[in-house]
């Protein structure tokens, strides 16, 4: 499969993974949003709510990621092959940073 294709799939992939986790993000962010310190803290103490919570930001950071590289590969190639590589190597050392 060409690397552009296979970039694609997943990125309309993680799209539409996002809008269910968007929709329960809005949904729970109206709800603590008018709330106390005590409700937010309630908010995060539940364990399925952080799961789904940090499903959310993953997938977030990852659909990012994709939309980012696409469109800073288009720009870049414009530009020389070794300012490629440097924004490569800047992708990968903040994806390993955000998941450590």
């Amino acid at each position: 499969m060409i690397s552009a294709t296979r970039k694609w799939i997943l990125l309309k992939i993680s799209s539409f993974l996002m809008v269910p986790f968007m929709i329960w993000f809005i949904i729970k962010f109206v709800s603590i949003y008018d709330g106390k310190y005590q409700n937010i803290v309630e908010f995060f103490s539940n364990q399925t709510s952080t799961v789904i919570f940090s499903i959310f930001i993953v997938i977030t950071f990852f659909t990012l990621l994709l939309v980012l590289v696409r469109y800073l590969k288009t720009i870049l190639i414009a530009k020389k092959q070794e300012n490629l590589q440097i924004f490569w190597f800047i992708c990968r050392l903040l994806l390993y940073r955000l998941l450590q």
